[in-house]
């Protein structure tokens, strides 16, 4: 998720970088510590979160209730979006603006900027420079394997010179040159000082203007805000591989290896986010590595990447989500229904949104041989805070742990170090999207949240805790106990989600009306309907689909050919 420091409106959906306090890491404990990371370790802990819990299937009678009684609420609760959409359509009209649509003569929801920009961007040139990639990368395969990423480097190049100018492609040389030049000195401390001064400097109101006089329009310099912002996690990533490189292969960290990982255009503008050991460990193992195609998974991913595309072009035509969120007087105004749809719609058009925006690179980076981050799990089937972060931004959330939560000491390092650890990563986190203050009362939420679960999961590892569970609750009784848990955690979810998304704002609006006057009967409610996505949620989690993996794309495998 990135975007920049825009204007007040926009910076609710932009994911910029004003980095204020970054952890520093110390040298050593850094290279024993960056090695423990596992991607099924709970977001900043490092154990399964259910590995306490007792649960069994629910029986399917029961299972398929919760799942036509989450359907129905998530598509009632729509149609109660859809039927205030038109009724206040003339008032957004005037305050806000909508624009002529593609779908049955319906008018479009703009507001929301970070999909208004992308798909405008899509359709002029990045979507052409995307498949210009994917083609010259399976000419090169087949004709220079040898000379495969370098190839794919000097695409890059060309491409970020077409869409950001001469300007902008000695900006982000330059800056590669600078952290080139950091990782040599090997101190991870240097390192994160380079990136508070790389994004401080990126918001500095003079350097702003310089970079908005080299362009014609407000649309290419954030896209150059929003190159930059990204590059600053790839860099990070760079320097702190390389800060604990012991012994072995340093060919891998040569500076045209960094040039590739910077510019490869897939990843360039907006991610996701691959790690260096990830991608280096790929990318210049393609001589060992062939891909093979199946045509029908391509078919078939396009599709799905299409389907995506008409499915939140569908929604910001039927549902006037976003531009109802930015009227608080209409926010106000609506339905009980209405309100708890809005926060379902903007929270699924926000999933629906990144399966399109990682999706596609996705696609094209797995057409190189080199496995992408899993794409974002379905929000309504999440249940906890930990959940949203390890399923949602998994490349981000591996960044995040591998270079700051673990190396900070992590649960491990106690209860001291693991508040110390989490509250670090909010903090960069937070900074990175742009250091708006809606953005302080969103970590905080998120923090606090982490910091509960984590004690419950604590708390759950007693064996006095454990013995009275086992003789006084049944599997069956200690699954709706921990669904009914989970509902006002997910409901605790939704709100810092609308914080990030709306504003501070809409999350009192939401907080007023939801848990004030609607005292206690819409609570009541609102958890009851919780409960049912819960029971869903872990059903799936633990079950069904017990190791999430974004399946996506399906086109291909690598197979070895020594």
């Amino acid at each position: 998720m990135c975007a920049c420091d825009l204007s007040e409106q926009r910076s609710r959906y932009s994911v910029s970088g004003r980095v204020h306090s970054a952890p520093i890491l110390g040298g050593k404990s850094f290279m024993k510590k960056i090695q423990i990371y596992s991607p099924q370790a709970s977001i900043f802990t490092d154990t399964p979160w259910h590995s306490t819990m007792k649960h069994e299937p629910l029986p399917k009678s029961e299972y398929y209730t919760y799942l036509l009684l989450s359907l129905g609420i998530h598509f009632y609760s729509f149609y109660q979006v859809y039927l205030s959409s038109r009724a206040h359509e003339e008032i957004m009209e005037e305050e806000i603006g909508l624009e002529e649509g593609s779908f049955w003569g319906l008018k479009k929801d703009v507001t929301d900027f970070e999909w208004s920009f992308w798909m405008e961007w899509a359709h002029s040139r990045l979507l052409w420079l995307m498949l210009g990639h994917a083609l010259l990368s399976q000419f090169g395969r087949i004709f220079f394997r040898k000379y495969h990423p370098w190839l794919l480097m000097v695409y890059g190049m060309v491409a970020c010179w077409l869409v950001l100018g001469t300007k902008g492609l000695v900006t982000i040389f330059l800056n590669t040159v600078i952290f080139y030049v950091t990782a040599q000195m090997k101190l991870p401390a240097v390192t994160w000082l380079s990136t508070v001064c790389m994004l401080l400097l990126l918001h500095n109101e003079a350097v702003e203007g310089i970079q908005r006089s080299w362009y014609d329009s407000e649309n290419e310099f954030y896209l150059l805000q929003f190159t930059l912002t990204v590059r600053s996690l790839f860099y990070i990533s760079y320097c702190l591989e390389y800060s604990s490189l012991q012994a072995g292969d340093k060919s891998i960290f040569s500076f045209p290896s960094l040039m590739l990982y910077v510019f490869y255009y897939p990843l360039f503008h907006n991610g996701p986010i691959i790690n260096y050991n990830e991608f280096a460990k790929q990318i210049f193992a393609q001589d060992t590595r062939c891909t093979n195609f199946h045509p029908s998974g391509l078919v078939l991913d396009v599709l799905r990447l299409v389907l995506w595309w008409c499915l939140a072009e569908l929604m910001i035509h039927t549902m006037y989500m976003h531009a109802i969120s930015s009227s608080f007087t209409i926010l106000e105004d609506v339905s009980y229904w209405a309100l708890g749809g809005l926060a379902l719609a903007l929270s699924l058009f926000f999933y629906v949104k990144y399966l399109v925006l990682y999706g596609f690179p996705a696609l094209i980076v797995r057409l190189d041989g080199v496995d992408a981050p899993a794409l974002p799990r379905c929000v309504s089937t999440i249940y906890s805070f930990s959940g949203i972060w390890r399923c949602f931004d998994v490349g981000l959330h591996r960044f995040l742990v591998r270079y700051i939560y673990i190396p900070m000491g992590g649960s491990r390092s106690g209860l001291g170090g693991m508040l110390l650890s989490t509250a670090s990563t909010f903090i960069f986190v937070s900074y990175w999207h742009g250091g708006h203050e809606y953005l302080w009362y969103w970590a905080a939420l998120n923090w606090t949240g982490i910091i509960v679960e984590y004690g419950f999961k604590r708390l759950l590892t007693f064996p006095s805790v454990q013995d009275t569970i086992d003789q006084n609750l049944s599997p069956k009784t200690y699954r709706r106990l921990h669904a009914a848990l989970a509902s006002v955690s997910t409901a605790l979810v939704i709100l810092t989600n609308l914080v990030f998304m709306g504003g501070e704002q809409v999350g009192k609006i939401y907080w007023e009306r939801l848990f004030v006057q609607g005292w206690p009967w819409i609570p009541l409610a609102v958890f009851s309907c919780l409960y049912c996505f819960a029971q869903v949620g872990i059903e799936w989690s633990l079950f069904l689909y017990p190791e999430y993996g974004g399946k996506f794309p399906l086109c291909l495998r690598s197979t070895s050919t020594k």
